[in-house]
Formats: C-alpha cells, sequence, structure tokens
C-alpha cells in the first residue's frame, strides 16, 4: 500500500498554483455604475435561507432597481415628474464629512428627506445649505439624537413640525410639507430600544397617535409617507426573521401589527406593490459584525402611499451602493 504525506501534496499544489500565476478565488465584483441606464439587482434565492421562507419557484423574478431610473413610468405610460428621496443619515455632521451633501448635487432629486440629523438647529453646519433648495431642520430636546429634515425644490404651500402632542413631538421625528396635490411626511419613528424598553411608547402611543394624524392629513390631500419607519414588516424585509423576531426592536410582532394597521387605513407599500418577490432588499445594515460587506440586513425605510396615489406611481429604488451612512437612500418617482 502505497502512504502519501498529505501536508507534502498540499505544498507541492501550492507552488504549481503559485507558479502558474493561477487564482482559485473568483474574481472581484466590480462597483456597480451609478450614472446612466438603471441598475437591476439580481439574487439568488438559497432555499436553505430564512428569507426564501415564501418558497418561490426558481424562475421568479426577485430582482429590484438599485438606481433611479430615467426612464420610469405608470402603468398607462405616463412618465415621471417627482423624484423623492429619503435617507437615514445617521447624524447630518459625520455625513458631511464623507461628502454626503455632493448627493444632492448629483442626483438633484425634486425632494430630499433626511432623518436622524442628530443636531440642533444652533449647531447646523452652514454647509447644509444647498443653493436651489427650500430647507427645514427639525431637531429634539435632546442634542445629538434623533432630528429631521426636508428639502425641496418647491417651496412648500406650509410646513409644520410634529403632531401637535408635546410628548410625542419633543424628539424632532417628523415634519409634514403640504403641496398644490398631495402632503409629503418626512419621518424618524422611534425605535423600541434594546430590550424592547419603548416598545409600548411606540406601538401604544406614537403609532397610535400617527395612525390618527396621517388620517387627518388624508382626508385633505392623499399622502406621501416616508422616512425610517423603524419596522421590517414581513419574514422578507429582514434576513434573519426567526432570530430576531420579537427579541430585536423592528421586529417585534406588535411593531408590524402597527404597520398592519396603518395600511389597512388606505394606504399601502410602494415598494413591495411594485417588487412584492424581491429579497436581499434591505436599506439598513448594522455597523456591526461586517453587516453590510455580508449583506445581512434590514428594509426599515419606506415609502407609504395613499390608496389614490397608486395609479401615479412609477417605480422605487433601493440604491444600495451608495454609502455614507448604515441606511442607503431609497428613491421615489412619482407622475404627479
Amino acid at each position: 500500500m502505497l502512504f502519501v504525506n498529505r501536508n507534502l501534496l498540499i505544498r507541492a499544489f501550492n507552488r504549481v498554483i503559485s507558479s502558474a500565476n493561477l487564482s482559485i478565488m473568483p474574481p472581484k465584483r466590480k462597483k456597480a455604475e451609478t450614472d446612466g441606464e438603471p441598475t437591476t439587482k439580481k439574487t439568488k434565492l438559497d432555499k436553505k435561507s430564512s428569507t426564501a421562507s415564501t418558497d418561490l419557484p426558481d424562475d421568479v423574478d426577485t430582482s429590484f432597481p438599485t438606481q433611479i431610473n430615467p426612464t420610469a413610468k405608470t402603468k398607462d405610460g405616463r412618465k415621471f415628474t417627482k423624484t423623492i428621496v429619503s435617507w437615514n443619515v445617521n447624524g447630518v455632521r459625520a455625513w458631511l464629512k464623507k461628502d454626503g451633501i455632493d448627493y444632492l448635487q448629483k442626483y438633484k432629486p425634486d425632494i430630499f428627506c433626511i432623518q436622524e440629523t442628530k443636531c440642533s438647529q444652533e449647531k447646523l453646519p452652514a454647509t447644509l445649505n444647498v443653493p436651489g433648495y427650500h430647507s427645514y431642520f427639525s431637531s429634539g430636546d435632546t442634542e445629538g439624537y434623533a432630528g429631521t429634515a426636508l428639502y425641496s425644490k418647491e417651496k412648500p404651500k406650509n410646513v409644520t413640525f410634529g403632531m401637535g402632542i408635546k410628548k410625542l413631538d419633543e424628539e424632532g421625528r417628523l415634519i409634514t410639507a403640504e403641496y398644490d396635490t398631495f402632503n409629503l411626511v418626512g419621518a424618524y419613528v422611534p425605535n423600541s430600544g434594546k430590550g424592547l424598553v419603548r416598545l409600548k411608547y411606540r406601538t401604544k402611543e406614537w403609532d397610535v397617535a400617527f395612525r390618527d394624524y396621517i388620517k387627518g392629513l388624508d382626508a385633505k390631500k392623499p399622502v406621501i409617507y416616508c422616512g425610517d419607519l423603524n419596522v421590517a414588516h414581513q419574514e422578507t424585509d429582514l434576513k434573519n426573521p426567526k432570530t430576531n423576531r420579537n427579541k430585536t426592536p423592528g421586529f417585534h410582532d406588535d411593531e408590524r401589527q402597527g404597520f398592519t394597521d396603518l395600511l389597512a387605513e388606505g394606504f399601502f407599500d410602494s415598494f413591495r406593490e411594485l417588487y412584492p418577490n424581491a429579497r436581499d432588499c434591505w436599506s439598513f445594515w448594522t455597523y456591526m459584525m461586517n453587516a453590510r460587506a455580508k449583506n445581512v440586513g434590514w428594509r426599515l425605510d419606506y415609502f407609504v402611499l395613499s390608496n389614490r396615489l397608486k395609479k401615479d406611481l412609477c417605480d422605487h429604488a433601493i440604491q444600495q451602493d451608495v454609502m455614507g451612512s448604515d441606511h442607503c437612500p431609497i428613491v421615489l418617482q412619482m407622475a404627479l
């Protein structure tokens, strides 16, 4: 019987590979282009993954757009007239240092909503003033916490901050802008917190009050509601639903039910309306455990629209290749 030293074989194999200048590793993917034609991300379902919990057939398209579509149209063929972006920037001062403001200059959305500004009015950097835009900032009572902002090319007819309920408005989480044909609401919904310590506040107070607030707006004009809503509504809206359910803020049954209840009042999730089978469609990745590189994320950012705006919906993108925060921008295109 012939005995072979395994270690000697491995070293010999490596020498052959090295001398031939070969590589057994696949080539690195090129960074996706951010200009020109829109990019659509193709994802292959892992049948053992919790994200494939609906057991879609292999031939079902699970892709979704990751860039703005320059030819986006409604179902009846009308081209988009409004581009609205929402982005949790995780602190405007840190975002500016990462050249985040360049996003506005590059993509030039009609409306740009920001969440988690983490900056009081008195400390806002002057570089946040962008020519061609009217800007509005709402900061909370606590410096460096929460906060929202709105940039708009068109000056809104009216801008308000909060819901008019002191307890719910002290963190600067809500901006409402009235336009001729619609109301726009930019929100940074409260996180239920580590250990779910704010779950009751979030679900029994904020969600309930906000539902009444948005219904009141919708009674006057259709609503475009966007922002970091701090909930993964369905199992396909996060990478690991089984290990996070009822344990992690953003995927508690009460939070998810609150979102369901909101939709039942005459609203719809615009992304799922267009891409019901999309997978790996995350807009947030924790900074821990190299989650973004591994693409282990959550879809926490939404455009929720009044049902009567469904006919005006053109497209919805999740710009996963845009860096600068632990969230990425989401983009809504409408024919209004």
